[in-house]
């Protein structure tokens, strides 16, 4: 996910899609730990669409006041 998709994205969107990365990243890690998941990586890159998405919403709140 790029940075400029974020910034378009309403403060709601942003949030659902916090939570199902989070949800995602939890399954990446048990799946890892029952050495289900092949691609290592994707934790990486769903850390980092995290970070993004934090980093985004702290920007709007940061904006409003």
């Amino acid at each position: 996910m790029k940075k400029i998709d974020l910034k378009n994205k309403k403060e709601d969107e942003l949030k659902k899609l916090l939570a199902d990365k989070r949800k995602e990243l939890s399954a990446f890690k048990f799946g890892i730990s029952g050495s289900r998941t092949k691609d290592v990586k994707a934790g990486r890159t769903t850390r980092r669409e995290i970070a993004r998405i934090l980093t985004a919403l702290h920007s709007k709140a940061d904006m409003a006041e």
